[in-house]
């Protein structure tokens, strides 16, 4: 049988935290891949650099600007799927809403077979109840959605739950990204189940679904089982890798949200997101229905990292 052609690939956002690693599965998995290169880039050494080892590692770089709708179209109508990054765990909201731009690129250009739009985080279609100021990325995500739908571009959305690098290695304690030494304050009875996934495994999941006739027009769950844990399984796997016990202090979820209002922008939409995950289990509190399909029952070929390989780093 003929192997079908690999489609070729446009990442938007190829430096950031995710997307230079969907960037590099893409290379990985065989496709021509481009990384949209914004003018932006060239105030900025740190994304400059990455951008030059992308290339170094085979991508194409193509110029474009948000601000140049033109530029945009040219550039869509060299692939045959874009995913865009952009946004994510800064919380420049209005990153979202610069997508809508690339729909109407997208739209105009006509060519495009699949569009992944910057999600990878929670299920912002679960989300509508959301605490403000949190609410706004998912509200955002939701007219980026619409706007896809009523242009009836393909797409697929990527719920891919918590970074490892943000929740694992932290014991999901706020305000450090290392692991905790002494003590470790549990979210309520810190039983709710989350999803933990390897950033590089999210992209290899990601990369799969761009020519999955299965996933079209779906979302796709990054939910492999032995990733699904709670936050107290993930103390204690620390405690066994460490063969140290922390104390642990349970916060109620009054306790947890008392002191919101007085936080900056950033910071209430961080405990928002953790409150949503940790006190209401929104990662797990729900079956997959019939819109959705979970990537690890998809690509079963796929050896995801367990969260006790991902901590041993941290040691």
């Amino acid at each position: 049988m003929h192997a079908m052609a690999k489609s070729k690939v446009l990442v938007v956002g190829g430096t950031g935290y995710i997307g230079k690693r969907l960037v590099m599965a893409s290379i990985g998995q065989g496709h021509t891949t481009y990384v949209l290169q914004r003018p932006e880039i060239g105030l900025d050494m740190d994304k400059l650099q990455i951008l030059m080892s992308l290339k170094k590692q085979g991508a194409r770089l193509i110029e474009g600007s948000f601000s140049d709708h033109q530029s945009l179209v040219d550039a869509v109508r060299k692939v045959d799927v874009v995913i865009c990054t952009m946004s994510g765990v800064h919380f420049r909201t209005h990153n979202i809403l610069m997508q809508l731009k690339l729909v109407d690129a997208i739209k105009e250009a006509g060519n495009v077979k699949r569009f992944l739009p910057s999600e990878f985080g929670m299920d912002p279609a679960r989300m509508g109840d959301a605490l403000e100021p949190g609410r706004v990325t998912f509200d955002e995500k939701m007219r980026v959605r619409e706007a896809i739908e009523d242009a009836q571009i393909p797409f697929t959305y990527v719920s891919a739950n918590c970074f490892a690098g943000y929740f694992v290695p932290n014991l999901s304690q706020l305000g450090t990204l290392l692991p905790p030494k002494h003590k470790a304050y549990l979210y309520g009875d810190g039983n709710a189940k989350a999803v933990f996934m390897d950033e590089d495994d999210v992209a290899t999941y990601v990369i799969k679904t761009i020519d999955d006739p299965r996933t079209l027009n779906k979302t796709v769950y990054l939910r492999p089982p032995e990733n699904i844990l709670s936050q107290k399984q993930l103390v204690e796997m620390w405690e066994k890798l460490s063969g140290k016990k922390l104390e642990k202090i349970s916060i109620s979820a009054q306790d947890f949200l008392a002191p919101l209002k007085g936080m900056d922008y950033a910071s209430q939409v961080g405990v928002g997101h953790f409150y949503h995950i940790f006190y209401d289990g929104c990662l797990t509190n729900f079956e997959i229905g019939e819109e959705g399909e979970e990537a690890s029952e998809l690509y079963p070929e796929v050896e995801y990292t367990r969260m006790d390989e991902y901590m041993k780093l941290y040691l």
